[in-house]
């Protein structure tokens, strides 16, 4: 289970060996309390009136909307999800509105536009990477570790389609992540690998 900031490349993973929605959900509604903890104090002077217009406008264009609350909070955070069935449901979504999260969804067949893709890819190749795990515990483990080297130095993504890559690439040089839409500027750091792809050794 994943949760993934690309403007800071901090990243919250969990690793489980299935992942319904009991076990998905409480996991999302935990971490998702964390983070909204740590924003900073919102203006006391904000009202209600501006608060649904702030939600009001997140929901425009969307071919499908979810029926707002009545009263809404201030809008904290916007958290891009899967089209899945389980991401949808009324007491997960009616959950997300009152702590002020706005779930957005990717459409079907889009899962490149979400960069949880890219960093799910980048860690799961480096927790696999000369390793034989025996066991999912194993395999849960490494995964872990793995994440938590990458929130020790983390790279942030830019979101960069291929429309945007073109008007990009000839004014400045972007690497391109694997599994979405997303590229960082610096290369990110593979260790015993240079900048070429040639293995170093010692």
């Amino acid at each position: 289970m994943t949760l993934f900031h690309p403007a800071t490349g901090q990243v919250r993973v969990k690793g489980v060996t299935h992942s319904p929605n009991t076990v998905l959900h409480p996991w999302f509604e935990q971490e998702l309390t964390a983070i909204i903890a740590a924003l900073p104090l919102l203006n006391p002077g904000s009202d209600a009136v501006a608060h649904r217009a702030t939600w009001t406008r997140w929901q425009a264009g969307l071919s499908t909307r979810f029926t707002l609350l009545e009263t809404l909070p201030p809008l904290r955070l916007l958290l891009i999800l899967d089209h899945l069935a389980g991401h949808k449901s009324a007491v997960f979504v009616g959950w997300l509105m009152t702590h002020g999260i706005m779930p957005l969804y990717t459409p079907l067949s889009g899962s490149w536009l979400n960069r949880a893709e890219s960093i799910q890819r980048i860690l799961g190749d480096r927790a696999l990477a000369g390793q034989h795990p025996e066991s999912p515990a194993q395999l849960i483990e490494g995964l872990e570790a793995v994440a938590r080297g990458w929130n020790a130095h983390p790279t942030p993504f830019v979101w960069a389609g291929q429309r945007a890559l073109r008007r990009q690439r000839a004014r400045e040089r972007r690497y391109i992540l694997s599994g979405s839409g997303a590229t960082s500027y610096p290369p990110i750091p593979n260790p015993g690998v240079d900048l070429n792809g040639d293995k170093q050794t010692v």
